[in-house]
């Protein structure tokens, strides 16, 4: 069973290219799941992939594209029945 996470990360997240980032950068390690923005200014993301993939898309969360500031990454696990078969972004919440 491929490890799965919930991400929201805080700071300077909205408006600085930080979702199309985390697809490229989803992608580039294999991995499957969503990026979204969210109302309170903070972006939601779900990862799906093996341990290591996943844990390095953390770390890599924590700093971000050039012009984002993170403030902070809370991980959560989570264990869903149905997972994601791609890299997308999902409309706000």
């Amino acid at each position: 069973m491929p490890l799965q996470a919930r991400l929201t990360i805080t700071g300077r997240v909205q408006g600085v290219g930080y979702r199309d980032w985390v697809v490229a950068t989803g992608q580039q390690l294999g991995l499957a799941g969503w990026v979204r923005n969210r109302r309170d200014g903070s972006v939601e993301a779900l990862i799906v992939g093996d341990e290591t993939a996943v844990g390095t898309m953390i770390e890599a969360c924590r700093r971000g594209p050039t012009m984002a500031r993170v403030d902070a990454v809370d991980v959560e696990p989570v264990d869903l029945d149905v997972l994601p078969t791609d890299f997308t972004q999902l409309p706000m919440a």
